[in-house]
């Protein structure tokens, strides 16, 4: 069964030994980055982060990281990131791709955003590529719309929670 797991020291090699194919560099986060990103966001008091690995029952097969108030952290960060929660970060390992695993991890992601760890928020947010047509695809099949914003290069698309 399909489940996340809080990053921690015990699961840390699990979900930094995961990789793409190269042709997704330009889309996806390094997952070692991310965790790094995650820990200056708790450290700043004003953000937080949840780096979650993705488990098909035992077997490491994503990362997925969840945000909240990434524009207390972010210069020159869209509006609608603040007291909004985000979906972060996502990425399935290579060989698990096309399985389904991305659509379990944005569904458990939105359903752990629900349980509101920093109170209610209007919106979930996130950002893709505009060339990432798979990202695009999967988000809006969620209900993310673009809202006209970008975030540097990236596209930011929202859900009314």
């Amino acid at each position: 069964m399909v489940h996340l797991e809080k990053v921690t020291y015990r699961n840390f090699e699990d979900v930094t030994d995961l990789s793409i194919f190269e042709s997704q560099y330009p889309f996806v986060a390094n997952n070692v980055e991310s965790i790094a990103e995650a820990y200056l966001a708790l450290m700043s008091g004003e953000a937080y982060a949840y780096p979650f690995g993705v488990y098909d029952d035992e077997t490491p097969v994503g990362f997925l990281m969840i945000g909240y108030n990434e524009a207390a952290i972010e210069e020159n960060a869209p509006e609608v990131l603040k007291d909004n929660y985000t979906l972060w970060r996502l990425m399935i390992d290579k060989r698990y791709q096309g399985k389904g695993f991305g659509r379990e991890a944005v569904r458990l992601g939105l359903e752990f955003i629900r349980t509101w760890p920093h109170g209610n928020a209007e919106y979930c947010v996130l950002s893709y590529n505009p060339e990432n047509e798979v990202a695009k695809k999967l988000y809006a099949s969620f209900g993310f719309v673009e809202n006209g914003e970008t975030d540097d290069d990236e596209v930011v698309a929202v859900l009314k929670l």
